[in-house]
């Protein structure tokens, strides 16, 4: 318990600019709580995230203001139908003076890349992108470049747009730690949004966090303890997604799911679990840091039958279910 408790001191040292980020954040960014944790816990983890909402609910103004408050490398990328993976990545530019060709890197070369509106590049820049984010790394010509860390991927994506955009491959999917579903502000927030607007300037925010204490804190969050009875717990949430009637309470849903969450899911839920904990000061994991993040971790994750979407079931509710019927340790 020693031990815990001089983590717990070290985590509260150094987690310190969190506060910071959080305060800075509330002066542009008018509730959405739920968001701006999730990019933090990624930013802890290296997990990338997918926001979903409605165009004007701050997604893109989210990521900026992060951006702005990080001493980080920021790029935005516009996804649009025409795009080719060298715009994401690079290319190899020929030299007529030297004679020789040299890489031209692409704006995937930073420590946090907006991937604005991602569902609208088709999927051979989807493929240029799953490289960078699955394994950190790009590669141009016949030369490979790591990509330095902390290096995340922040998507956003308009859930009704049909026109334009094309089904993020489910490969790719997996590859986001978070999908995050972005509500409307309640009545109070947006009372709040048009009284302060005219006084918002998110140019004038000043760094609160160097690229040296997001690594320290990413440290930190992997030396948080998770106990052999959590570790049970996560496990048996992803393999309810894939065998569902193992458990008589969660036989119903079955029929609605064609394939479960991958061992992606597993360690994301693990990894997102001590960043929740990290956030509240914590040297340890709870079940109820689990509950909490599982439906943003697994959302995405869980692949729907015809049966589901005839009878509109989405996976939300499948999550839900999971969570009410398994017993929390």
């Amino acid at each position: 318990m020693a031990d815990l408790n001089q983590l717990a001191e070290l985590i509260k040292h150094e987690g310190g600019f969190v506060k910071q980020l959080e305060g800075e954040i509330s002066k542009v960014i008018v509730g959405q709580k739920k968001m701006i944790e999730r990019i933090l816990m990624g930013l802890l983890t290296g997990g990338h995230v997918l926001l979903e909402g409605l165009p004007g609910l701050a997604k893109t103004l989210a990521v900026k203001t992060f951006a702005d408050l990080m001493e980080l490398n920021f790029k935005r990328i516009q996804f649009t139908p025409d795009l080719l993976p060298s715009d994401l990545t690079g290319t190899m530019i020929f030299n007529p003076k030297s004679g020789e060709f040299a890489p031209k890197k692409g704006p995937v070369f930073a420590n946090i890349v907006l991937a604005d509106e991602i569902n609208r590049a088709p999927a051979k820049v989807q493929s240029a992108l799953l490289e960078c984010m699955a394994e950190k790394q790009v590669t141009i010509g016949e030369v490979t470049y790591r990509l330095e860390e902390p290096f995340i991927v922040l998507a956003t994506q308009n859930p009704i747009e049909q026109e334009g955009t094309y089904k993020l491959p489910e490969a790719q999917m997996d590859r986001f730690m978070f999908k995050v579903i972005i509500p409307y502000p309640t009545k109070a927030e947006e009372l709040k949004i048009l009284e302060t607007q005219a006084s918002i300037n998110a140019d004038g925010l000043k760094a609160v966090a160097s690229k040296n204490q997001i690594l320290k804190a990413r440290s930190l969050c992997q030396e948080i303890y998770l106990d052999a009875k959590v570790k049970d717990y996560i496990v048996d949430i992803v393999f309810a997604t894939r065998d569902p009637k193992a458990k008589k309470e969660l036989r119903e849903i079955e029929e609605y799911i064609q394939i479960g969450a991958s061992p992606r899911a597993t360690l994301s839920l693990a990894r997102a679990a001590r960043a929740k904990a990290f956030l509240e000061g914590r040297a340890f994991v709870t079940p109820d840091d689990v509950k909490s993040i599982a439906p943003d971790v697994l959302r995405h994750r869980v692949i729907l039958s015809f049966e589901a979407e005839a009878q509109e079931v989405n996976s939300q509710q499948i999550v839900n279910k999971i969570l009410a019927a398994l017993p929390t340790p």
